[in-house]
């Protein structure tokens, strides 16, 4: 019988200070009275007291809390989902307005029991904050909504002002560290969405610690460049339960910080990269960051013409 696999230690530089003051506890309490999800709160996200309380960014989630498909590293709860409220997108606008968000993710859970992903939704969603919220930058961070091009275009014409989707993972590992979704489906998805709306970057992001080589995390930075996606965020997988895959490495800052160089020389307009990054840390920044990097472009090409 092969030796037992052990658990990895979890390194210094991945404790946290937990900072549970008013203004969190606020938030958290006008969430549940609103009857709304955070992924911040799902996915046990280790910033969520930075982000809620000091630079007041926040991740709803939409479509209710039980997703539709199983993967492997997340800690979402899976199901079969019974309900479609079309009153959210309101509840969530309101909110916005009463956390006076200036930045605001909107992801969901994959809904692959409604034929357009739970793409109608989406679109209304952000409709509703925008009218609401003029001032406030808007991300979207979807599904791949069964790859169906017609759910995406109906997402985009809602003009979101970043469209996120996450490749999660390197080629190889896909299969085993996601359900469903594939590698390929996943940059088509980023691709088509640039094709739509050419002026709203595209942002996906890479967990790194699931066995992955450095030449393969390389790989996907190009194969997110080659369909022309703006911004990549790179983290530390962090197991969620016993249930879920193991932790093969914790990468050390220093690494992350190789990898963002990396990221930066390969064209990415902006790169997050760090132990406790997550796809929405520092949001409002890459937003800001997308907008500078598109205006110097732009810039340039007055400048040559």
């Amino acid at each position: 019988m092969g030796k037992k696999e052990e658990h990895l230690r979890k390194p210094d530089w991945l404790k946290i200070k937990l900072n549970t003051n008013e203004n969190y506890t606020g938030l958290k309490k006008m969430m549940r009275e609103k009857n709304l999800h955070t992924v911040c709160e799902e996915a046990k996200c280790p910033n969520i007291h930075e982000c809620w309380a000091v630079r007041r960014t926040a991740t709803f989630m939409i479509l209710g809390d039980v997703c539709t498909r199983a993967c492997r590293f997340c800690a979402v709860k899976t199901g079969l989902p019974t309900e479609l409220d079309w009153a959210e997108p309101e509840r969530v606008a309101d909110s916005v307005q009463l956390m006076n968000l200036k930045h605001v993710v909107v992801t969901a859970v994959a809904r692959d029991d409604l034929k357009d992903g739970g793409a109608a939704v989406f679109a209304e969603t952000v409709r509703a904050i925008r009218r609401k919220n003029p001032f406030t930058s808007i991300e979207v961070l979807p599904s791949d909504m069964g790859g169906v091009e017609e759910n995406l275009k109906m997402l985009m014409d809602a003009r979101p002002d970043i469209l996120n989707h996450n490749i999660e993972t390197v080629k190889r590992l896909s299969p085993r560290v996601r359900a469903r979704a594939t590698y390929e489906r996943s940059l088509e998805f980023l691709r088509r969405a640039k094709e739509m709306q050419p002026d709203i970057p595209t942002k996906s992001s890479i967990m790194i610690g699931l066995g992955e080589t450095k030449e393969e995390i390389i790989e996907a930075m190009d194969d997110l460049r080659t369909n022309n996606v703006d911004i990549v965020t790179l983290g530390q997988y962090l197991q969620p339960s016993k249930k879920h895959l193991k932790v093969q490495k914790y990468y050390h800052p220093d690494e992350f910080a190789e990898l963002r160089e990396i990221a930066m020389s390969k064209g990415f307009s902006h790169c997050e990269a760090g132990p406790l990054v997550r796809s929405s840390y520092h949001a409002d920044e890459q937003v800001n960051s997308a907008a500078k990097t598109k205006q110097e472009l732009g810039e340039k090409e007055t400048l040559e013409a």
